[in-house]
């Protein structure tokens, strides 16, 4: 046991588990009971900003393939992991978690989200982004502030001052459940069909009971 930690409180609404140093501190985010992979770690802002660009609510349909490729362990979550997201109006979102290995772009250009349409293409990384035409060259390129300070103001200034939030709590929400929904699919290996009016699952009593956690006797939530 690690000196000054309450490994009781630290488990928080999870069923107790005996302690193993490959919990803590930071490696929770690799098995079920507390974290949700790289997903819902850091694939969740990606998902955001496809979203945003998108105009997307939620999906009709999800998709995940993957798993702990790289590395035989005790981790839970995929380190290797592809979601794709249906959604109405012919748009799909893609993401792509490869937490071993980095994409050959890695060595040149990178990039964080990309639209593709109908002629040409959008390429972002941090606030910054890069249009290419159909065929691939680059018309366009903007540099842009760095995103935590513009985020960081508009929280400030929503306390503060009463300014409306950039991203509200409803768009959060749908962004991560995005990261659960895939991970459920993971989970089952199968394909999720959605209410695209609240991202509910349908059909599928086996992929509903993943839709709440398991909680410690008494943490449970009350409303």
């Amino acid at each position: 046991m690690l000196p000054r930690l309450n490994w009781d409180l630290w488990q928080g609404p999870t069923p107790r588990k005996p302690f193993r140093e490959n919990f803590v501190h930071y490696n929770w985010h690799w098995f079920w009971d507390w974290g949700n992979g790289e997903l819902g770690n850091n694939g969740v802002h990606g998902l955001d900003v496809c979203r945003w660009g998108l105009g997307a609510g939620y999906p009709i349909r999800v998709e995940s393939a993957g798993g702990r490729y790289r590395y035989d362990d005790d981790q839970e979550t995929p380190d290797t992991q592809v979601v794709s997201f249906k959604l109405d109006g012919h748009r799909t979102i893609t993401w792509q978690g490869l937490s071993c290995n980095l994409p050959p772009e890695a060595a040149g250009r990178r990039t964080d989200v990309i639209f593709y349409g109908e002629k040409g293409s959008l390429a972002i990384l941090g606030s910054s982004y890069t249009v290419f035409d159909e065929a691939g060259k680059e018309l366009r390129n903007q540099r842009g502030d760095g995103e935590e300070i513009i985020h960081t103001g508009n929280l400030l200034a929503a306390i503060r001052d009463g300014v409306p939030l950039a991203s509200d709590i409803e768009e959060a929400h749908i962004s991560t459940l995005f990261c659960h929904l895939g991970n459920i699919s993971q989970r089952l290996g199968r394909s999720l069909h959605c209410d695209p009016t609240n991202g509910h699952i349908l059909d599928d009593a086996e992929a509903m009971k993943l839709w709440k956690r398991q909680y410690e006797l008494g943490w449970e939530p009350r409303v």
